[in-house]
């Protein structure tokens, strides 16, 4: 009895066996297989993806509601200190004046503070009568100080760009420079371009896509630039300010500004 029971338990075992060795080679078989199929493909060129691609432009255009200008202050002596003091003096009447005229003192902004040695060629005394004297020496002598400090100013009220330029004109300042407009949130605007964008890059595709006789299936990539500020003289706006010392007005013609955003899409074709 014992023995056909062993026999039976020996025959489980063996079937066991066969089927795991059959799953194991069936495995082997697929893995080979798949190896194979990999490798048929190696040294072959891929079918390359067909598409096209289209750039498409989008603007706007807004008033500036910013402005910004830049100013220096310079003096020249025989010390620093004199030179500085100088500086000095006309950089704390014209911040004044800004403050009065309810510039936020964060706008007014140094970039930009130097010291200069002067220096001049001067002949050296030399005695000397009659047609044969040798060559005049000369000898580098310093001479003084320059001092200058340049300051970057930040309106946030346009209406007063006039104003200003024409006040810090009269307070002794050595320059005035570097007039701008722009949008101080230029977020929005940029989003509209870039719709504007999309929208002339599709349009360009679809129409491309019916002239050649295509389908367009997905679009597949997508770039852009950033936006840039173009200034657009299409405006009769301007802001002035007539002074009351009689010394004429400061005319600031503002214009607009062109944000563009340009955009590449590519599309799979069929």
């Amino acid at each position: 009895m014992n023995s056909v029971c062993d026999l039976c338990h020996h025959g489980s075992i063996a079937k066991l066996l066969a089927l795991f060795l059959g799953i194991l080679s069936l495995f082997f078989l697929v893995k080979t297989y798949g190896t194979l199929k990999e490798n048929s493909f190696v040294g072959q060129d891929i079918y390359p993806q067909t598409t096209i691609n289209v750039q498409g432009e989008g603007e706007v255009s807004a008033v500036p509601d910013i402005a910004n200008f830049s100013f220096s202050v310079t003096d020249k002596q025989f010390t620093v200190k004199e030179a500085q003091q100088n500086v000095n003096d006309v950089m704390a009447s014209v911040v004044n004046y800004l403050k009065e005229a309810d510039i936020d003192e964060k706008n007014i902004k140094t970039t930009g503070y130097n010291i200069y040695p002067r220096y001049e060629w001067k002949n050296l005394t030399v005695a000397c009568y009659g047609l044969n004297c040798p060559p005049v020496n000369k000898e580098r002598v310093l001479v003084g100080y320059e001092v200058s400090q340049n300051v970057v100013v930040k309106l946030e009220d346009i209406d007063k760009a006039g104003e200003i330029l024409s006040g810090i004109g009269v307070l002794e300042v050595t320059n005035v420079s570097g007039l701008t407009f722009d949008i101080d949130n230029k977020d929005e605007l940029k989003r509209q371009a870039r719709q504007n964008a999309i929208k002339d890059a599709k349009n360009k595709a679809n129409q491309l896509a019916k002239d050649l006789g295509i389908d367009l299936v997905r679009m597949i990539s997508y770039s852009s630039n950033d936006g840039n500020n173009y200034p657009v003289y299409a405006k009769n706006e301007m802001y002035s300010m007539d002074r009351s010392d009689g010394s004429g007005a400061v005319v600031v013609p503002v214009g607009e500004n062109e944000i563009k955003v340009n955009v590449n899409l590519t599309y799979e074709i069929k």
